[in-house]
């Protein structure tokens, strides 16, 4: 929706700026005073200056507009349809009034916008309010079993009497009945699905594809399960050899374990490498290292990373309510041949110094300054002060661009861009710059894929 895109700018943000910019209201008072009397409106427009010739008889949720006409200082309150507007006194003349749409979907839709003065009479104005299509951005669990009950999460949900809601599964299959219907988040029961895909969205304003894909496979890193060429299952590939398992509560097949139910994480994350980090370190022990094939291939080989900056690392993960994790953050860090491999022999095609097996982007020892190499801080913890995920698995989503902190939490410049910076994968719950309380958290994790996040 071109319109939607136009009138995205938030009203924070605009009132920022500095006024002069804005509008052209010449007489604006030192002080707001709420005057008698009743307001015209004589148009409404854009509220920048270089676009004040643009006239607008519509606009979109969220739009920020520009009421122009005379004695709009009487105005004591301001509605669209059903909504009241939050007004800000700074941005109000006699002549001009610069308000936000409010983002609420309105109940009665009557295309009309309502002031009410300060003496109680009230005006009205017509304008249509666009609501636009649903705009679905996640899913509870992208890969949920049937019988389960997911939600959807975005924007834009509208269940009408005469144009009822509706999802659509990738098989085609279609979803009427639902749990829980809100603005902003769908819940149903997911159908019996096998096909890979996108859902549909449909509601009386439009229809939606999803960006993300139920069951999705595109840029697969790690499954567990599945061989990537023929023979090997990737997986532990470095230090340590982590708990790769099924039970009872596997998705499909296996998935991969940090923490044993009795395995401690100190309050300040404290370095626990054994039980709390997963590595996979491109190359071998051949000289030249192999990084095309076998199972030191260098990820980049499996997904493309061109475009990182729009693409998100996604897995799904679960924490079951018995270990739940309160301190430690999850670095996730993707790594070069500079920073880590799984020897130190050369690599053919690779001209920079080959790092061997190590552990200097998370401990800072390297020389090379490979502590303010950038990672994912990944820790949900922060919010409530413990976290698990209900026992049930969730997906969890960081886009590539996140990938922009050092080993204590702070920013750094030293990020991942080119794809051979994308050979190797660390997850590793330490540290982080944030004190949290002593746990003995279970963290399982399957399906660690790249994907287009636009």
């Amino acid at each position: 929706m071109k319109l939607n895109k136009i009138f995205s700018w938030l009203f924070v943000g605009l009132m920022a700026i500095s006024a002069s910019t804005l509008t052209s209201c010449e007489d604006q008072p030192d002080k707001f005073e709420l005057t008698g009397g009743v307001p015209t409106v004589n148009y409404i427009r854009m509220p920048y200056l270089s676009q004040a010739d643009s006239l607008l008889d519509k606009a979109s949720l969220s739009s920020v507009i520009c009421l122009v006409g005379n004695n709009l200082t009487s105005i004591k309150e301001l509605y669209f349809n059903d909504q009241k507007a939050q007004l800000n006194t700074s941005y109000i003349t006699d002549h001009t009034m610069i308000a936000q749409i409010p983002a609420t979907i309105p109940t009665d839709v009557t295309d009309k916008i309502y002031m009410v003065t300060r003496d109680g009479e009230k005006v009205d104005y017509d304008f249509h309010i666009v609501v636009p299509a649903p705009n679905p951005t996640s899913m509870s669990c992208e890969y949920a079993k049937a019988g389960e009950d997911v939600t959807l999460y975005g924007n834009y949900f509208v269940d009408d009497a005469n144009v009822p809601l509706k999802v659509t599964m990738p098989d085609g299959q279609e979803i009427t009945e639902f749990k829980n219907i809100s603005q902003s988040a769908i819940t149903f029961t997911l159908p019996e699905c096998t096909t890979e895909g996108s859902l549909k969205v449909q509601t009386l304003y439009g229809e939606t594809k999803t960006t993300f894909h139920y069951m999705d496979t595109r840029g697969m890193l790690f499954d567990f399960d599945t061989p990537w060429d023929g023979v090997n299952v990737l997986g532990n590939h470095g230090w340590h050899n982590r708990d790769i398992i099924t039970d009872d509560t596997a998705l499909k097949g296996k998935f991969v374990q940090l923490g044993n139910g009795s395995a401690v994480m100190s309050a300040d994350g404290g370095w626990a490498d054994s039980d709390f980090s997963f590595e996979y370190w491109a190359g071998s022990w051949d000289n030249p290292q192999k990084v095309n094939e076998g199972d030191g291939v260098a990820l980049y080989n499996l997904a493309d990373f061109s475009h990182y900056e729009n693409m998100a690392l996604k897995f799904e993960m679960y924490i079951p309510s018995s270990n739940p994790w309160s301190a430690g953050a999850m670095q996730i860090c993707f790594e070069g041949f500079d920073k880590v491999s799984l020897s130190g022999n050369p690599i053919d095609g690779f001209k920079g110094t080959v790092a061997g097996a190590n552990a200097y982007v998370f401990n800072g020892e390297g020389t090379n300054k490979e502590g303010e190499w950038g990672r994912a801080m990944y820790r949900p913890w922060t919010t409530t002060g413990s976290y698990d995920t209900g026992d049930k698995w969730v997906t969890v989503t960081i886009p590539l661009t996140n990938f922009n902190l050092d080993r204590t939490g702070a920013a750094t410049t030293s990020v991942p861009k080119l794809p051979s910076d994308f050979a190797s994968l660390t997850m590793f719950v330490v540290g982080g710059g944030v004190n949290g309380t002593e746990c003995k958290p279970i963290i399982k994790m399957d399906n660690i894929r790249v994907v287009p996040n636009k």
